[in-house]
């Protein structure tokens, strides 16, 4: 069958808010406007507006009532059969896009199931030991150690049934290979910001330093602002999270919390910012690659996919530990070096991660195996 011809859907696992996982969804519903998507959970305020024109299939847990919905935690145990309900008999290719669940769906003999990895399920391999350790704290915290064992199963037994396996980055090949003994293709996500140029911005201020992110506890945003309470310089954070509460209670007045941003508006802080402050461990790391797409040089820890994003000395600066003394020591080494950036060469150095790159390498992917 002609690629042409394959009738297609996507799969997601969460629709309840946006990062980059969901960009890079949202361009795979550019090169894909007919395909469905088939999602756990669709939450279509929080997504303000995306995807709003989609076919989108939700699992059963959105006829939970509202309150369960946002607290769907306490039905973790559910989450594995969520994907496999997914009714995809129709469909001659489906793609799943995965950063836990849906590369556990279910589909016929002769139909093409390619899986994007953005991650293994952090919180049952790399995080296990960090996750059991918070929620133990918590009421019936001396179950979570058998659920996770569950899950751990449950995940490498998912990984086995997708016919291929694309991970968003080196860092996350490796990952796939330790985890779940597969080998995967490396394709990386689309970045792309609408031209700061295009817009306008709210913000007056010029030359601070720059988070954009989930405020989750991994992210270790906590961290950075240990640093930037010290050092006294000005730190803007873009993001929402479960942490966000708890982040502004430990930030100082030189920190500004500026919550959800437009994409128009968010290339205008990008375009402003003097470096992008990168604390935590990323299988990828979208928005340090969107901030250097804006000419803004990034500070990283070396780990993760960041090595393969920053080019030391031309379009950042790593550190050895996620510690506030050596970010800080990090940072002072940017402000001694900042001169000799070249902002035309940090766009140049992210441009290779393109949206039509990636749009022509998922295109290339799916014509290989669809010959097969």
């Amino acid at each position: 069958m002609k690629k042409k011809d394959l009738k297609i859907a996507l799969v997601h696992d969460f629709l309840n808010q946006y990062g980059g996982a969901e960009k890079t969804l949202e361009v795979l519903c550019e090169m894909f406007p007919q395909a469905p998507i088939y999602t756990i959970l669709y939450e279509k305020e929080k997504m303000r507006g995306k995807f709003e024109n989609r076919e989108i299939h939700a699992s059963f847990f959105q006829k939970l009532p509202k309150f369960l919905r946002q607290h769907f935690k306490y039905f973790m145990f559910l989450l594995p059969t969520a994907p496999e309900t997914f009714d995809l008999r129709d469909f001659d290719l489906v793609i799943s896009s995965s950063g836990a669940w849906t590369k556990g769906i279910v589909t016929k003999l002769n139909t093409i199931h390619i899986a994007y990895i953005h991650s293994p399920m952090r919180f049952v391999w790399d995080w296990n030991e960090k996750y059991l350790e918070e929620e133990r704290k918590k009421k019936l915290g001396f179950l979570i150690r058998p659920i996770l064992s569950y899950f751990r199963v449950w995940d490498k037994l998912a990984a086995d049934r997708p016919d291929y396996l694309i991970a968003n980055s080196r860092y996350t090949q490796r990952r796939i290979e330790k985890y779940y003994r597969r080998e995967s293709a490396v394709i990386y996500p689309p970045v792309y910001v609408q031209p700061a140029t295009a817009v306008s911005s709210k913000l007056s201020v010029v030359g601070y330093f720059l988070i954009v992110s989930r405020l989750s506890a991994y992210k270790k945003i906590k961290t950075a602002i240990e640093v930037f309470n010290k050092l006294e310089l000005p730190l803007f954070i873009v993001g929402e999270g479960k942490e966000k509460k708890y982040l502004k209670s430990i930030a100082r007045g030189n920190i500004k919390f500026l919550g959800w941003q437009s994409e128009a508006e968010l290339a205008k802080i990008y375009s402003r910012a003097r470096a992008f402050i990168f604390p935590g461990v990323d299988d990828f790391g979208l928005a340090p690659a969107e901030a250097m797409l804006c000419g803004v040089p990034v500070i990283a820890l070396r780990k993760g996919g960041l090595i393969e994003i920053v080019e030391e000395g031309k379009t950042g600066e790593f550190f050895e530990a996620g510690t506030p003394e050596v970010l800080a020591n990090a940072i002072r080494k940017f402000v001694e070096n900042e001169k000799k950036y070249d902002k035309e060469y940090i766009k140049q150095s992210a441009r290779k991660f393109s949206k039509d790159r990636f749009k022509r390498e998922i295109n290339e992917f799916i014509g290989k195996v669809a010959r097969n």
